[in-house]
């Protein structure tokens, strides 16, 4: 019998008049409700996944060709998110709605170990985070997190995680057993340390400074550990001294890959993040015109100036950017370790 059954509380609320069948699942969705200030107005839709591994495509320059995403949606409501657009399919718009109805997929840890544990399965490397936050806050309330872990775990399958959030610290010991498994990594996405900056960009995010704390007791207990400084937006969180001040910070926190990329702008993402511009810096705003009037990518000397930016580092920090591919997006970065031989005995 699989010990992660999911688990009703007293907090919430259950709006079964509002049920919803979303495009690409058979059965309606049960819709939720938290009554706590970080869920305000915000409703969760419980859906059954039929797969939990999607493959990405081989045109994709990521560096991996597996991925698991146990929430579509994400609370955090970065301004810049690329993940947006994915709303859409959903018949959810990729503004509001990407942050306020979140789509819950309550049975992906037993789906994952199903197709995890199949003889067929090569244990290919497995990259959570890749689309929306697993760490975002419903998870302190879902917990499907440490089910997938224990899947990987199990399986001998080699896997890695983005994230903004320190919660993951609470699957520690999960992670130190996958990484003996089969390899393990992680990342924390610190895109600035500014306060003005962090608030209006990623509103509903732990505070940075949280981060690199997570990013050094993960390193401490042996889980190699990066940080993403992305996106990095001219004018916003590109001055020399921010960016400096990151990658001291995560050279100390023992970082073991530093890598940042640019802004991306694409699709609905470039009209959400040019009315927050209007609105925040409305004076940078014939600045990103030019820079990406080709567009969603700047184009190449604005790249070289910003990995120019992350070489400036102090001796920590670009030790460590030279264990990062230029313009690579360190998100599985190191390679874990090969697999072992997949757990026996553990499927049930």
């Amino acid at each position: 019998m699989c010990e992660h059954v999911f688990v009703r509380w007293d907090n919430l609320k259950v709006d079964a008049e509002e049920a919803r069948t979303l495009p690409g699942y058979r059965e309606p969705a049960t819709i939720r409700t938290f009554d706590a200030p970080e869920a305000l107005d915000t409703r969760f839709y419980e859906v059954r996944a039929k797969s939990a591994l999607n493959r990405v495509p081989n045109a994709s320059r990521m560096p991996f060709r597996w991925t698991i995403n146990p929430y579509r949606g994400c609370s955090h409501a970065c301004v810049f998110c690329f993940a947006r657009p994915t709303h859409t399919y959903l018949d959810f718009n990729a503004g509001r709605d990407f942050e306020k109805e979140i789509v819950v997929k309550v049975n992906v840890p037993e789906v994952a170990r199903a197709e995890l544990m199949r003889p067929s399965w090569k244990r290919e490397h497995v990259a959570l985070g890749t689309n929306t936050d697993p760490y975002q806050w419903v998870e302190g309330r879902y917990r499907l997190m440490p089910g997938i872990w224990e899947a990987m775990r199990d399986s001998g399958t080699p896997s890695s995680v983005l994230t903004k959030s320190p919660l993951l610290l609470r699957d520690l010991p999960l992670m130190k057993e996958m990484h003996e498994a089969g390899g393990f990594a992680a990342n924390l996405s610190i895109p600035t340390l500014d306060e003005k900056a962090w608030r209006a960009s990623e509103p509903h995010t732990p505070h940075p400074r949280k981060r690199i704390e997570a990013v050094a007791e993960l390193n401490r207990e042996g889980i190699p550990t990066g940080v993403l400084i992305a996106p990095l937006m001219p004018g916003i969180n590109d001055s020399p001294k921010q960016v400096e001040e990151i990658l001291q910070l995560c050279g100390e926190a023992g970082a073991v890959n530093i890598g940042g990329i640019p802004l991306h702008l694409r699709r609905e993402v470039r009209g959400i993040f040019f009315e927050w511009l209007r609105s925040y810096r409305p004076d940078l705003v014939p600045r990103y015109e030019q820079l990406y009037a080709r567009g969603a990518y700047v184009g190449k000397e604005e790249r070289e100036r910003i990995q120019a930016l992350l070489r400036r580092g102090p001796a920590a920090a670009r030790s460590a950017m030279r264990r990062s591919a230029p313009d690579q997006d360190p998100v599985t970065m190191p390679q874990p370790r090969p697999p072992r031989k997949p757990a026996q005995g553990r499927l049930f």
